[in-house]
């Protein structure tokens, strides 16, 4: 009995273990939907409120899975709308593949219709393989290199079918000329540097006497290895933000994050250091690492394309991180943990004293700092956390200590808006059994969360485990561009920019058949979060924060925040309590007999 290749694409993507595909329907790729129809819906067939909202809940499948992600949309608008997702992939290395319909092959090239030169269209965000599909015997051979350079090169591919051919019957390529027949699979693998090479680090890293570690994602599988080379060098060690989950934030030689959404003693560490190891990062902010003329430098890293970068390296080691710290770590002398390192975990126990505090300032009504603050004690060990971009981020970056198994993410290099609430949506289909939480602006949330939740509420009773938490952090201003015109332009906040109206999410969320609470007063946020951690449903917390709190970055001085605040003073004045009660919690962080480094160069008591 002969099948149809929209048939085939599906068994196709289930012969490589494909259990879910995140997407929207449409017209063309009909002849997808009917196949999944015959295939009784499996690949389990996720549907989004929006392609963009599908591409993200890949993203967040494949993050928290280490699987491929799959997304699909309908030809012309649906393909466009995939794109932002899809960079969101691509600019995380993040294995995902995008199936896409096209209008008929009759149709091509005579303006019809949603026609969209879609091979030129996804040639940067697919680059790295993206074919149409024109006659069956292309396949299985165009699924399976999808499949595998997607897994192989963590990045985004890209399959187009045009209607018509998804209703041809099959026919596999033939033992002939010109035809490509193709196998499943890929086995694991772990590259390693030369023998020479990873000596030649070993020498730079026995040199140093004040050796700081930077991590990120790429350290992930390397946990216990990072952990013993840490000891062995007596160094601390920073993440970057994509990296918060690759080491516990409860070992004390880990400074936490890097960079804007940072902490200071990060940001001290890499000012001090005299040797510099990079292990799967590419973080991208050169002025938060050392002077480029003050510290020998090693990187390690999978990728030969991001190898070299953003620092003058001395050793560049392409390979995996924890089969090369392996290699690395028997040519390794041990080092005291003298000064250094006991200044490194001082300064982390005060950083984490000086975020309770900051934690506590009052606010009107509710300071979002102490919001996310009283989360962290209150997080099950096997929570996955999402953050949305925005303000909110500065403080999943700042007050969330990972521990356990917790796995946390967001959109680290294209920083977009909008994968919070999908990102956890496709947490839970990745893993129903564990508790799922999202931290995002009321921004984020308006521009497509609310939409989203109608996707939670859709397949919510599918889960093991129901919980899925999202914390709206309701400041009505999208408060991180409000800010970022303060510090650099010196100018008030601009409202018809800036203000945003005021929704009752919570409201919503019960209108659709979840749960939800909007959350007005300090005394009430813990009790809160305790609320919504023990609902049989997914819940939305609205809580009402104070968008004069600052994002202060770990690096500022006391004139930028001045300056900034100048501007709030100009621009808003019934909040200037709140400001100063802001400047003096940044002042408080600078105590008595503690140095502090800014860029201008001085030293401050």
């Amino acid at each position: 009995m002969s099948i149809k290749v929209s048939d085939y694409v599906l068994q196709r993507l289930r012969e490589w273990d494909v259990e879910h595909v995140f997407a929207y329907p449409g017209d063309g790729i009909n002849g997808l939907l009917a196949a999944w129809g015959r295939a009784e819906n499996k690949p389990v067939f996720v549907q989004a409120r929006h392609e963009e909202m599908a591409a993200f809940e890949a993203v967040g499948y494949a993050k928290f899975s280490g699987r491929v992600g799959v997304c699909a949309a309908t030809s012309g608008p649906g393909a466009i709308h995939l794109l932002n997702g899809l960079y969101d992939a691509k600019l995380d290395h993040v294995p995902v593949v995008a199936i896409v319909g096209q209008t008929n092959r009759s149709a091509m090239g005579g303006s019809y219709q949603q026609e969209v030169d879609l091979l030129s269209l996804y040639k940067d965000v697919a680059g790295a393989y993206c074919e149409m599909v024109t006659v069956p015997e292309q396949l299985p051979n165009v699924i399976d290199r999808a499949m595998r350079i997607a897994r192989a090169q963590r990045t985004v591919t890209a399959v187009i079918i045009p209607a018509d051919v998804q209703e041809l019957d099959y026919s596999p390529p033939q033992h002939a000329f010109k035809m490509v027949p193709s196998s499943l699979g890929m086995a694991s693998y772990a590259p390693v540097p030369a023998d020479d090479d990873i000596a030649r680090a070993a020498e730079v890293l026995n040199a140093g006497e004040k050796v700081a570690i930077l991590i990120g994602q790429g350290a992930r599988g390397a946990r216990v290895e990072v952990e013993q080379i840490a000891d062995v060098l007596g160094a601390g060690v920073a993440k970057a933000l994509l990296g918060k989950d690759a080491l516990p934030d409860d070992l004390p030689y880990v400074t936490g994050s890097i960079g804007l959404l940072g902490t200071r003693p990060s940001y001290e560490m890499m000012q001090d250091c005299d040797t510099l190891l990079v292990i799967g990062s590419s973080f991208p902010y050169t002025q938060f690492m050392p002077e480029l003329d003050q510290a020998r430098a090693v990187q390690i890293d999978i990728d030969p394309q991001m190898i070299g970068l953003r620092y003058p390296f001395e050793v560049n080691l392409v390979g995996d991180s924890a089969e090369t710290l392996k290699r690395l770590l028997p040519l390794l002398t041990r080092k005291k943990h003298g000064k250094w390192r006991k200044k490194i975990e001082k300064d982390t126990a005060r950083w984490w004293e000086v975020m309770e505090r900051r934690a506590a300032v009052d606010a009107e009504p509710i300071n979002p700092e102490y919001v996310v603050h009283a989360l962290d004690a209150l997080l099950p060990d096997d929570v996955i956390l999402a953050a949305d971009s925005g303000s909110a981020a500065n403080w999943y970056a700042r007050h969330l200590r990972m521990r356990g198994s917790m796995r946390g993410s967001l959109s680290g290099t294209l920083a977009t808006m909008g994968p919070g609430v999908p990102y956890v949506i496709g947490a839970k289909f990745a893993h129903p059994e564990r508790p799922a939480i999202a931290i995002v602006g009321d921004g984020a949330m308006q521009m497509n969360g609310l939409a989203e939740l109608i996707t939670a509420a859709k397949y919510w009773q599918d889960w093991s485990n129901p919980q899925l938490i999202v914390a709206v952090l309701n400041n009505q201003d999208l408060n991180q561009v409000t800010w970022e015109m303060r510090a650099m332009s010196g100018a008030p906040q601009f409202l018809p920019s800036q203000s945003l109206p005021d929704i009752a999410y919570a409201d919503f969320a019960r209108s659709i058949g979840l749960d939800g609470v909007r959350v007005e007063k300090p005394d009430d946020v813990e009790g809160a979060w305790r609320q919504a951690l023990a609902a049989t449903r997914p819940f939305v917390l609205d809580f009402r924060t104070d968008p004069a709190v600052p994002p202060i970055p770990p690096h500022a001085s006391l004139d930028q925040i001045e300056a900034a605040a100048a501007s709030v003073l100009k621009g808003d004045s019934d909040r200037t309590g709140m400001i100063r009660q802001g400047l003096k919690a940044k002042v408080q962080e600078m105590l008595p007999g503690t140095r502090h480094r800014h860029p201008d160069g001085g030293d401050h008591e």
